[in-house]
Order: structure tokens, then C-alpha cells, then sequence
């Protein structure tokens, strides 16, 4: 029976977490964080198959390289509590052939994250034990056309019945913080999985299997 396991969370930093850790340990490489000065080490783990990072088109080339680009979140992420990463674990299933996890894994990426302006770093872990699964370690903040980052949320002015700013008694403007982009709203948890089972079901369906 297929394995319906899709998990989703934040990588925040106050809970000692590292963006650049996160990509150490889902790719099997060596990186150097430059927000704590530490290297990062997981060169040893098994069972890596392939990892790739998919850029939107207005990404910065750089990017493409794993260490460039989390040291650069970890950057403009500065404070004590930031989020830094949404990691996405799902599994694959064990009775699709193996040389096709790879497209299924950058279809699913392209079509939910990267179209979307996300950048999506993925690893593909299958230790030969029968539990197939991929990493997908993803941006969480948007870029302009020049591939620089925008912030998390932007300062709204709420308006009177007239369309007037209102004032109040401390002479401040009455505002709201906004978010510059909705990925952070938990419908996509459901989205993602939906997308993840439609596209697992047709490649078992091609595979011949129920």
C-alpha cells in the first residue's frame, strides 16, 4: 500500500535551528555557516540518491550553489526568532520504479513551489529499505525582478469610512501589518498534499498498480 506520509513544518531559529544545517542534513554535505561561524557536517549520511535546487527565473544564478544560497537566507533573516525554511518530508512509493522518482519530485516542486517564486532545494534519501523519501527545503520570502529579497510583510494604513488615515491619540497613524505573500497560510498544507497525492496516483497508475 502506497505510503501516505507528507510532513510539513518551519525552520525557525528560536528553537536553535539553521537553514544551513537543514540543507547539510538533507544533502549529505559539508557547509560553513556564516551566521554562527560553524561548519555544518553530515558528509557521512547514506543513502543520498540525488539533490538539486530549482530557482524561479528571476533567482539570482548563485543560487543554484547550496551553500550561497542558505547563507544568504540566513542573512537577511537577522532576528533571534526568524523563521528561515519550510521543510516538506513525503514519501514515495515502493511500487513506482525507482529511476522515476526523480521527475515526479521536480514536477511536484516546479508546479506548487517554484512557479509560485519560491526556491526549492530537494534531496532524495533510499537506503535500499523500503522507505523512499525525499527533503524539499524551500525559500520563504519573495524576490523582485532583480532576484533581491522583499520583505515578509509590508505596513498598511486602515482607512475611515472616507478613505482617511486614522489618527490616534498618541498623533501615530491606526496601521496593520500585511503579508507580502500568503505561503505561510495553512490551506497549503492540504494544497500540497493533494498535488503530491494526484501526481502519486497517476505515476502508479502508469506503473500498473492500484
Amino acid at each position: 500500500m502506497p505510503c501516505p506520509h507528507f510532513d510539513v513544518r518551519i525552520v525557525q531559529r528560536s528553537e536553535g535551528e539553521s537553514a544551513v544545517a537543514a540543507a547539510a542534513y538533507q544533502s549529505g554535505e559539508k557547509l560553513y555557516s556564516q551566521y554562527d561561524k560553524k561548519i555544518k557536517t553530515y558528509d557521512e549520511k547514506e543513502g543520498i540518491t540525488q539533490t538539486e535546487i530549482m530557482l524561479p527565473p528571476n533567482a539570482p544564478r548563485e543560487y543554484a550553489d547550496r551553500n550561497t544560497l542558505w547563507n544568504a537566507v540566513e542573512k537577511i533573516e537577522n532576528q533571534w526568532n526568524s523563521q528561515l525554511a519550510r521543510r516538506i518530508v513525503l514519501a514515495f512509493p515502493v511500487e513506482v520504479p525507482k529511476e522515476q522518482y526523480l521527475k515526479m519530485i521536480r514536477e511536484f516542486c516546479q508546479e506548487q513551489f517554484v512557479s509560485k517564486g519560491m526556491i526549492a532545494d530537494f534531496a532524495i534519501h533510499d537506503k535500499g529499505d523500503d522507505n523512499p523519501h525525499a527533503h524539499i527545503l524551500l525559500t520563504l520570502r519573495a524576490m523582485d525582478e532583480h532576484g533581491r529579497w522583499l520583505p515578509k510583510a509590508r505596513k498598511v494604513y486602515d482607512l475611515d469610512e472616507n478613505g482617511e488615515r486614522i489618527q490616534l491619540p498618541s498623533g501615530n497613524w491606526k496601521c496593520h501589518k500585511e503579508n507580502t505573500v500568503d505561503w505561510n497560510d495553512q490551506k497549503y498544507a492540504e494544497v500540497w498534499r493533494h498535488s503530491w497525492e494526484t501526481i502519486t496516483n497517476r505515476y502508479l497508475e502508469a506503473a500498473g498498480r492500484p
